[in-house]
């Protein structure tokens, strides 16, 4: 258990500085708060119905909050609307935010191992390109806390499904007979590829694994653990 000492000294939020002058309200939390929608509605003075959490289940689906609030199972959340927050929860898996500066549409991405390797991210752009009229170009990315290269060894067959949908790149190496999977270089290397220009991408490069007194991690815990989120909109 955290320490009252330590967990005073962890920052609650880690606000992205790309957001800063676009306008909208995109954050990270760390484990010195709740996971659940509860405090943050708290926080910001937001009733419950109006912060928008999906049932994940590693899926590479793709849902749209407009006025129905129902949690579906997906991964990913997209919506135009103003006054609500959307997000995901992670413990070691990779928490995105995006945000069109030009038609203001926000999106929320949980993009663990298999979400990377079905292309969650890319399929998040492509909503926004299909039925936001959003442009690459206009997008802007942060790319929270999660496990690195560091800690997270896989095995081959991993490698390989993420290379499918990723194509080549320096996100992974191998180590003996096994290899290490950057998971926030390979869903960065996603977004470009997808057309959204280097300089609109913030990495925080901060692994959840190295950093158990600031962030839940699953593989550090050995299991069950608690949750950090990512959070978007404009309130």
């Amino acid at each position: 258990m955290i320490s009252r000492s330590v967990q005073a000294s962890i920052k609650v939020f880690i606000y992205p500085p790309i957001f800063n002058e676009v306008g909208v309200k995109g954050f990270f939390t760390t484990r010195a708060l709740n996971s659940g929608a509860g405090d943050i509605s708290k926080i910001f003075n937001l009733p419950l119905d109006r912060i928008y959490l999906p049932t994940q289940r590693h899926t590479d689906e793709v849902v749209v909050a407009d006025y129905d609030f129902r949690p579906k199972i997906a991964d990913a959340v997209v919506t135009k609307r103003k006054g609500i927050l959307i997000g995901i929860q992670v413990a070691d898996c990779v928490p995105i935010l995006l945000y069109d500066k030009r038609m203001h549409v926000m999106g929320a991405v949980h993009a663990g191992w298999k979400g990377t390797a079905e292309g969650i991210l890319k399929k998040t752009i492509k909503v926004k390109l299909d039925k936001f009229y959003s442009s690459p170009s206009d997008l802007v990315i942060a790319i929270g806390p999660s496990i690195g290269l560091c800690c997270y060894s896989v095995g081959h067959e991993v490698i390989e499904a993420v290379v499918r949908t990723t194509g080549k790149g320096d996100y992974f190496i191998k180590k003996g007979e096994k290899y290490c999977l950057d998971l926030p270089a390979a869903n960065k290397h996603q977004a470009i590829s997808s057309g959204v220009p280097l300089e609109n991408i913030w990495v925080s490069g901060e692994c959840t694994s190295c950093l158990p007194e600031k962030y839940y991690s699953y593989r550090n815990a050995k299991g069950a653990t608690g949750r950090q989120c990512g959070f978007i909109g404009i309130v």
